[in-house]
């Protein structure tokens, strides 16, 4: 499945909007190189084995911001944050943590976002751009 095809469940006349992950993928090849950056510095210094970075368009109280939309004129806002954090904001139930780390992705491989748009939030795993 492609990351477009997670968030936008929409059939038929609706699905000619645009979903918001196109916009989403547009920045996160943009983004790559700092949030890869950013996960590998997470991980070094101890403070998680599983950085999730989240991805939004409004004001979210989750994580630190490391990339601003406004700042970088681009249209998505990344915020890096951690498995640990998200069990203690109730995002994800304690008793759930070992399903999440079975479906993690490896950090060096590939980004772990968490996107909210209006109709929800959900997890996206994406690649680090190769050069």
């Amino acid at each position: 499945m492609d990351p477009e095809e997670l968030l936008n469940e929409n059939t038929g006349e609706e699905q000619k909007k645009e979903s918001p992950l196109v916009s989403l993928e547009k920045d996160l090849k943009l983004y790559s190189e700092s949030i890869h950056e950013v996960a590998i510095e997470i991980m070094v210094e101890g403070l998680s084995l599983y950085p999730i970075f989240v991805a939004h368009q409004h004001e979210v109280k989750l994580g630190e911001m490391i990339l601003d939309r406004h700042d970088l004129n681009t249209e998505w806002t990344i915020q890096a944050s951690t498995l640990e954090e998200f069990i203690e904001k109730g995002i994800i139930k304690k008793e759930l943590r070992e399903r999440f780390i079975k479906s993690y992705k490896t950090p060096h491989d590939f980004m772990c976002m968490f996107v909210i748009v209006p109709e929800g939030a959900n997890f996206v795993y994406y690649p680090y751009q190769k050069d």
